[in-house]
């Protein structure tokens, strides 16, 4: 059975790329009917942070992408945070120790890290005798367990995107494997978890592949199975520079703060690094659990675009229900829209949204007409200029106050047929209607769907003050 796993470190907030391991270690279990694993590994203490592991929860949940096993949900492969196995990695490393392939190191701190020019530096405590050993732990010396790594040869590993990977055994440092507090290095801890959890794929950042031999070579020394790797590409900037949450650059959380869909972001993401085969760029989550395949995953870094990911957004918004878009953009409304079919304005909104924060600046007008130039009702198109502006406002007043039934397409019928009687296009009818209803270039409905909303009383009194404000400009 395939069983992936998704493994954050609670050390900050759910970064673009941590989303996309998920998803991809999501998707890949889905498709293949397989198990995918939420495993915490907490064992840098000093950088772990107590609001980041809600955030990893939170983020989880808000994508959508609800995990088999882990914390809370023990399919006997537990405890999933790994400062609860402790005892785990201890038995393992006395295990390594003794076969030979990791021994303690005693070196000051200092030494322990320092490298020379060249080949990799070999910690001269693996040269230890028993003896010299059993003195330094005799005498209370603190030490942490190194894995001993051949000194000779190479070590070849296959990955699903970067394919075959040899690198000489010569270039590998003899990494810590368990800390002097008892902690293991993620280095140790994802290689014992990983066995011990029955991983069949293990996906995390091109930025590992360095380190895979090392893994390999832990692999070989407990006899264990190694699993199949699928290392992802890099997320760039369009600017070539690496995304980073350091930088400035925003964590899922942030994108959906700033109005980007849960799901419009997941749809994005999963697109970055992997194609479909054919033109299809929206998908839903249920989408991609039938057509996501590691095979189509890409080697080359994949530039993260807002323009993309707008666009992602607005068609992800359209294909809402009204009612589900209404109780999205309900909270962007201003206090003072009450007083107007909010859900109306919704239904004009929602195939003119991109993003969420954007309808409060689309809608001030309902509120309050800006202050604009009378050059607002020139437009070529339409053939229509404030000197006949003022002349259809005039003449289309007396015809509005006698409507009776004041709807969309009543408005728009009556407008037309006003238009026809008096020689007029219909388009150079509604330009100077809507520019007096709104004062803005730009509205998300035509001049009927706003007089609507409006309401005969406030666009009549509109009117009249464009009409006011035509004649002053024109004496």
């Amino acid at each position: 059975m395939v069983r992936t796993r998704f493994a954050p470190s609670p050390t900050g907030y759910m970064h673009i790329g941590n989303l996309r391991t998920a998803l991809y270690a999501y998707l890949t279990a889905r498709r293949n009917d397989g198990v995918f694993i939420l495993r915490i590994e907490d064992t840098d203490q000093e950088r772990n942070v107590p609001e980041a592991l809600a955030a990893i929860y939170s983020g989880l949940t808000l994508a959508g992408l609800v995990y088999d096993e882990g914390p809370g949900k023990d399919g006997g492969y537990g405890p999933y945070i790994q400062s609860e196995r402790l005892p785990i990695y201890k038995k393992y490393t006395d295990i390594i120790i003794e076969k030979g392939a990791a021994y303690r190191c005693f070196c000051k701190k200092e030494a322990q890290t320092v490298e020379d020019e060249g080949p990799v530096r070999r910690d001269p405590c693996r040269l230890l005798t028993k003896d010299e050993i059993e003195q330094k732990l005799s005498a209370g010396g603190s030490f942490v367990v190194r894995q001993r790594i051949p000194d000779k040869g190479s070590t070849t590993f296959a990955d699903h995107v970067y394919g075959e990977i040899t690198v000489e055994n010569s270039q590998l440092d003899d990494q810590v494997l368990l800390k002097s507090d008892g902690f293991p290095t993620y280095n140790f801890a994802n290689v014992v978890d990983d066995h011990l959890m029955a991983i069949t794929h293990v996906m995390r950042g091109q930025e590992y592949l360095s380190s895979t031999p090392k893994y390999n070579l832990l692999y070989e020394s407990f006899g264990w199975d190694i699993p199949e790797y699928v290392h992802l590409p890099l997320i760039i900037k369009e600017d070539g520079s690496k995304f980073s949450k350091r930088l400035g650059d925003p964590s899922f959380e942030d994108l959906v703060k700033k109005g980007y869909l849960p799901e419009a972001i997941v749809n994005y993401i999963v697109l970055l690094g992997w194609s479909p085969g054919n033109d299809q760029e929206f998908f839903t989550l249920k989408d991609l659990e039938e057509v996501f395949s590691i095979d189509r995953i890409n080697k080359s870094s994949a530039a993260f675009s807002f323009d993309k990911l707008n666009w992602l957004n607005g068609e992800h918004i359209r294909a809402l229900s009204l009612d589900e878009f209404h109780a999205l953009a309900e909270p962007y409304y201003p206090e003072a829209l009450g007083s107007f079919n909010t859900r109306k304005i919704s239904e004009l909104l929602q195939v003119r949204t991109e993003k969420l924060p954007e309808i409060a600046e689309k809608i001030g007008f309902f509120i309050e007409v800006p202050e604009y130039d009378i050059e607002m009702y020139r437009h070529e198109k339409s053939k229509c200029d404030p000197e006949v502006s003022l002349e259809i406002l005039k003449l289309v007043t007396p015809v509005l106050e006698s409507l009776q039934s004041w709807d969309n397409d009543n408005l728009y019928l009556t407008l037309k047929d006003f238009g026809k009687d008096n020689g007029y296009k219909t388009g150079t009818v509604m330009w100077p209607i809507r520019t007096a209803l709104s004062g803005v270039a730009v509205t998300p409905g035509g001049a009927t769907a706003l007089a609507e909303i409006l309401g005969k009383e406030e666009t009549l009194k509109r009117i009249q003050a464009g009409i006011d404000k035509l004649e002053r400009a024109l004496r």
